[in-house]
């Protein structure tokens, strides 16, 4: 199944201006070389060399919000793009040496942040191996440019640095991308819980009023006294699943074993079959009388719907409850469990229960058991 990314989340315009911020703040050193450019006698070259180094500004800064940008939302950035900024930050570099001479390599420093914020790290350290030696070759090749050692620590150390802020920038964004996957499996994981709880409520209840309703039809010749009682039935669980439904919305509904053996006896009774029920209940945590709760609300749905039984047994201990009839006994293929059984598991699973699902011990029927662990002391 593919997982879509999500979307990330809007950039404040006080963020943005703050990241544009951390790009230019260090274009202040080119200010030997814009300063070389301006002092030029000749015209061309002044332009040539203030236009230059202010479109490389430029470039600098773009190339490092988008780059951050694109961090920010865990996209990863292209490589040949990548390669393309770079390329056109070192030919505005060269382009500004008949103003500025050997001082344009003091964009060599800009270039190598970019490209350990843009490239992975080992094509990275290339760019950064080359910048460094590029003042050493050229202050020896070239008459007047002299030694750059200064150069090459500023490279060294920029270099340094922007790793530095590259790996900050990509801990944060796979950080804002986990905490955007817990809160989309949170939010899956809340509409699972409710569609199974809407399903268990729903489904008893909807079950008993189909009985009921099929009942009424059949006695409306009959006994109509009789088909009336059932009718006024139908209703009253109809109201009653619509509360049920609500309370599910608003708030997950309780359910505990007692309500759910007297509702058991109402729909046995109304689908003709025999109950055999516990007259009481034992004692039991809040959490266990729930589970137990569901289990018997699952287990007569099932009983009611599936079974063509003429008796059903419930019963209930301390650490286990049971659910079987006389019918035909599960069908389908082992594991082959409905939505309710599904839900039931997952209830069972949270007080490490088992639910165990077949015949009876004689062979016969159905059987459905719900047993918790027994608390050591």
């Amino acid at each position: 199944m593919r997982v879509l990314p999500v979307d990330p989340q809007p950039v404040s315009r006080r963020w943005r201006l703050t990241g544009w911020l951390l790009a230019a703040i260090w274009l202040v050193f080119l200010n030997v070389a814009l300063s070389r450019a301006l002092a030029q006698e000749e015209l061309w070259r002044r332009v040539l060399g203030v236009g230059s180094l202010v479109a490389f500004g430029v470039g600098y800064i773009l190339a490092f919000e988008w780059g951050r940008l694109m961090r920010r939302a865990g996209r990863p950035i292209p490589r040949r793009r990548a390669w393309t900024i770079l390329g056109v930050l070192v030919a505005l570099g060269l382009a500004g040496i008949p103003a500025t001479g050997g001082e344009w390599m003091s964009t060599l420093v800009f270039v190598c942040a970019a490209a350990i914020f843009l490239l992975p790290i080992r094509p990275a350290l290339v760019v950064v191996a080359l910048a460094v030696l590029t003042p050493l070759v050229l202050g020896r090749l070239v008459p007047g440019w002299g030694s750059e050692n200064g150069i090459v620590f500023a490279v060294l150390l920029a270099s340094l640095a922007m790793f530095g802020v590259s790996r900050l920038a990509q801990r944060n964004a796979e950080l804002q991308a986990a905490q955007q996957e817990i809160h989309r499996l949170a939010v899956a994981e809340e509409r699972a819980r409710t569609a199974r709880d809407l399903h268990d409520i729903l489904g008893h209840s909807l079950t008993v009023v189909a009985v009921k309703a099929e009942l009424a039809g059949r006695l409306l010749e009959l006994d109509p006294a009789r088909a009336a009682t059932e009718i006024a039935d139908v209703e009253r669980l109809a109201r009653q699943a619509l509360a049920d439904v609500r309370g599910t919305v608003g708030a997950y509904r309780g359910v505990s074993l007692g309500v759910e053996l007297a509702g058991a006896r109402t729909a046995l009774a109304a689908a003709g079959i025999a109950a055999d029920l516990p007259d009481a209940v034992p004692e039991l945590p809040v959490e266990r009388d729930e589970l137990f709760g569901w289990t018997v609300r699952e287990g007569v749905t099932n009983v009611v719907r599936h079974s063509g039984a003429r008796r059903c047994e419930i019963r209930v201990g301390t650490d286990h409850v049971e659910v079987c009839d006389d019918g035909r006994g599960p069908a389908g293929e082992p594991g082959g469990d409905g939505h309710g059984l599904v839900g039931l598991r997952e209830r069972a699973r949270r007080l490490d229960a088992t639910v165990s699902v077949g015949r009876r011990p004689d062979g016969r029927g159905f059987l459905l058991r719900v047993a918790v662990p027994e608390v050591r002391r």
